[in-house]
């Protein structure tokens, strides 16, 4: 059990971050001094053209010097809302239509490389300045500016080198407690069909008119790929690779609209129900790696794999620590959640994990029957607390259908 002094003490350290709040705001301050002196100079700019007394070389010094100002001044933006969001609290911008597509996943490491490229930037803006009017600037100063700039370039590739290996060994070590990653040859310990009897055919030519086009997703970079082998998928399912032909009623824009992940920002929960086979872990997995390449850390296991987890932690008296710990996580996926018997206390544990994130983080549940009948899986007494919480913030998806591994069996007999 935690020691209630250490907790107590743990907690008012943490507190202490709110100092820094008054930091950010003299950094608004200052953002409007430079707001002052950029139109300072242009208005002085202006005034030395309509008179005629700007030459070439004064124009392309007093525009280099308004480059300079902005930079700088896109650099205190950058720090006040990065540095506010990732060292004080979240900045509730979520769902926002100006929502910078960084914030969602800044950390101090993405903060401090792009703190670095933009210093280079405005260094390279020094430098120009220096060339531009290198009559009259000193051999001395000239030399000196390079070498800071070379140091400043040098400074940049180091950190932005060593970031990539230092998010991959961070989701490396969350890897090490998450659940193991599963073959497509799962035995009978968690009573898994293999995976090829999820992965449907070849999408089937349709009309482009009724079916929304999924977002294509670019080529994942070295940070996302980690996220995705941490993430404990049993296999590599896309959203492109769902035969959406296959069920006989599935809302398609639904599908569309998830795969933008914007939900995981937004702390929204994903419910996919319906028969067995029909897809629910495919897409389940598809929008988990949506999610990864957005820059969101995921986790995946079968209910069963995650009674397993949390009733292990209770066993350890650190259940309230491994909840704080899939903190961590803004997205878990549940899947077959009603596939296998849950006793009352797995039912609290559970409740427990959706308590804990309701309107924290997200969640993806694949279940084969609708929210309507949890009951007959956690029973009574914890079931309509927590599908009450699971479905205020969540997106619901039917799949109606045969069982994909039955058609391609049958397929198969009747050849």
């Amino acid at each position: 059990m935690r020691n209630p002094t250490t907790t107590t003490l743990g907690y008012a350290l943490f507190a202490t971050r709110w100092l820094q709040a008054p930091l950010y705001f003299g950094l608004v301050a200052a953002q409007g001094v430079y707001v002052y002196k950029f139109f300072k100079e242009l208005w002085t700019l202006i005034r030395m053209c309509v008179s005629g007394h700007a030459t070439e070389t004064y124009v392309m010094l007093a525009v280099l010097k308004l480059v300079d100002v902005v930079m700088i001044a896109n650099l205190l933006i950058m720090v006040i809302v990065g540095g506010y969001e990732t060292f004080v609290s979240r900045i509730g911008l979520q769902g926002h239509r100006d929502q910078p597509e960084w914030l969602s996943h800044v950390n101090s490491n993405v903060l401090k490389v792009k703190l670095a490229t933009a210093i280079v930037g405005i260094s390279s803006v020094h430098l120009l300045q220096m060339f531009v009017d290198v009559h009259h600037t000193s051999r001395h100063a000239l030399l000196w500016g390079t070498v800071i700039h070379m140091a400043f370039i040098a400074s940049a590739a180091i950190l932005a080198y060593m970031s990539g290996p230092m998010a991959a060994q961070a989701d490396r070590g969350h890897a090490d407690r998450s659940p193991a990653v599963r073959s497509q040859d799962e035995g009978p310990q968690t009573g898994r069909v293999p995976a090829p009897a999820e992965q449907p055919e070849a999408p089937k030519p349709q009309d482009p008119a009724a079916t929304p086009t999924l977002p294509r997703q670019l080529s994942p970079d070295a940070d996302a790929e980690a996220r995705i082998r941490a993430a404990g998928f049993p296999a590599r399912k896309l959203l492109e690779d769902f035969d959406q032909q296959h069920p006989r009623g599935f809302d398609r824009e639904a599908l569309a609209r998830l795969g933008k992940a914007e939900f995981v920002a937004a702390r929204r929960n994903v419910v996919l129900v319906g028969p067995p086979g029909t897809g629910k872990t495919h897409l389940a997995i598809g929008l988990g790696v949506r999610a990864c390449r957005a820059g969101h850390r995921v986790l995946f296991a079968t209910a069963a794999e995650w009674a397993a987890r949390l009733a292990e932690a209770r066993a350890a008296g650190r259940l309230d620590a491994e909840l704080a710990d899939l903190d961590d996580y803004p997205l878990l996926i549940v899947d077959e959640v009603g596939y296998t018997p849950i006793d009352a206390a797995t039912a609290g544990l559970f409740f427990r994990l959706v308590a804990h994130r309701y309107e924290r983080a997200s969640l993806i549940v694949t279940s084969d029957r609708p929210l309507g009948r949890w009951d007959e899986v956690f029973g009574g007494t914890c079931a309509p607390a927590m599908v009450d919480r699971l479905a205020h913030h969540d997106e619901l998806v039917r799949l109606d259908g045969d069982s994909y591994r039955t058609r391609r069996a049958t397929s198969a007999w009747a050849d």
